[in-house]
């Protein structure tokens, strides 16, 4: 998938039948299941994360897959509508320093069998779909394990009381944007709270684009303090109350028209000046990463969403394998800046960074602002010769190249990749 930016089977197999049909016979063997595949995400980035603080950040995105009365394969409801399809729950590492992506961490692939009829707040944790935001970081635990530090990301759906109260540790923080206005103990709200702390500091922050904004830049003013959020009365197993560190930043003055970015951010971290206040602002921002990764399995890469595969378990395989292949593409994405420092081997085999060698010998010019920046056999190095296979000219002066460009010059290098692997057979 890495090399030919595309999760349809039939073009995986390249027009050749018979392995087209392995890829298919792989997907549709009972051995492989869903929950060994997304159990593999992790292996790599074990050895990744060794002596790092890393940033794991988890978010769920929703697959559509086009349906009909007749033709539901197995999927369930997503979203509102009467759209069917999947769901992904994952988690990245990436570095705190320089936010490289170091890989894939843990997370849960599935659709929904039917509506729950029971009220949400009158089911217990374990029975709710918001436990996968619990079970990740518990995860997260064993395979970052060889970290030196972890700070799990989230987005406002992982304000669960239960995370705040059972899952840091020594080592283990959390760092979420607050959903809720809670209670805390002694009285107020977070929100009162808040407006009890002086804003401290203002400094332009660049916003990254999504579906709800495009990018800009955002003049925010901070405040920060200690909190400690009160137990919600039907969680009565659970500690009366936790500390934490509450860091908000609002935009006072947005544009006309704009709606103003306002955080209200929670963590385990302590927080006692106004540097480490905009370092997990910072961390926060970095939430951006793991958005450009379900781009790279939608629209910007594979189209996941296009899959014609008519069962609905093998459907959420295909996601579990293409998540993997995304978070390399991400991998090659960061890493064409020089930014990883992570080899070309994680995402290449030997035959294939033979051919990059090759590639690279021909691309640079002979002038020294054209000649690969990056070690050789890494990564970098192999993202840069992607590049200039897809279009992009190499200076560095130019915008880096996206993942349109990089998706392009995967699919060359595929082809020149294929003949590079024939070069020592020989012919009758």
């Amino acid at each position: 998938m890495v090399a030919r930016g595309t999760a349809c089977v039939r073009r995986l197999g390249d027009g050749d039948g018979a392995e087209t049909k392995r890829f298919r016979r792989f997907l549709v063997n009972e051995k492989v299941s869903l929950e060994r595949l997304i159990g593999s995400w992790g292996d790599q980035t074990c050895a990744a994360v060794a002596g790092r603080h890393v940033l794991a950040i988890q978010d769920t995105s929703e697959f559509c897959f086009a349906t009909g009365p007749d033709r539901r394969r197995g999927l369930g409801e997503i979203g509102k509508g009467g759209g069917r399809g999947a769901l992904l729950h994952g988690m990245l590492a990436l570095d705190a320093t320089t936010g490289s992506c170091l890989g894939l961490v843990a997370g849960a692939v599935y659709t929904r069998n039917g509506r729950v009829q029971t009220p949400h707040a009158q089911r217990a944790l374990e029975d709710k779909e918001s436990r996968r935001w619990l079970d990740t970081a518990s995860a997260a635990k064993r395979v970052l394990a060889s970290a030196a530090c972890v700070t799990v990301v989230a987005d406002r759906e992982s304000d669960i009381y239960a995370e705040w109260a059972t899952l840091p540790a020594d080592n283990f923080h959390l760092l979420t944007r607050a959903m809720h206005d809670r209670s805390l103990a002694g009285g107020g709200t977070l929100s009162s709270a808040a407006a009890q702390f002086a804003f401290t500091a203002t400094r332009g922050v660049d916003l990254q684009a999504n579906a709800k904004r495009a990018a800009r830049q955002a003049l925010l003013s901070l405040r920060f303090g200690p909190v400690e959020i009160s137990r919600p009365k039907r969680d009565t197993a659970l500690p009366e109350s936790v500390p934490l560190s509450l860091v908000e930043v609002i935009e006072l003055t947005p544009p006309a028209g704009v709606e103003p970015v306002h955080w209200r951010l929670l963590t385990t971290h302590a927080v006692a000046d106004v540097t480490t206040a905009w370092q997990i602002v910072d961390w926060y921002r970095r939430r951006w990463t793991i958005e450009q990764f379900f781009r790279v399995l939608k629209t910007q890469g594979f189209r996941v969403e296009d899959s014609q595969i008519d069962s609905a378990d093998i459907l959420l395989k295909l996601i579990a394998v293409a998540a993997k292949a995304a978070a390399i593409t991400i991998q090659l994405l960061q890493a064409r800046d020089g930014r990883s420092d992570l080899q070309a081997s994680v995402a290449f085999d030997r035959v294939q960074i033979g051919a990059l060698g090759a590639i690279n010998a021909k691309y640079e010019a002979k002038t020294k602002r054209q000649k690969n920046p990056h070690p050789q056999a890494s990564l970098a190095w192999a993202a840069w010769i992607i590049a200039r296979l897809g279009g992009w000219d190499g200076y560095r002066s130019s915008r880096p190249p996206g993942p349109i460009t990089l998706k392009n010059g995967l699919d060359q290098f595929n082809a020149i990749a294929f003949g590079w692997s024939l070069k020592d057979v020989s012919t009758p």
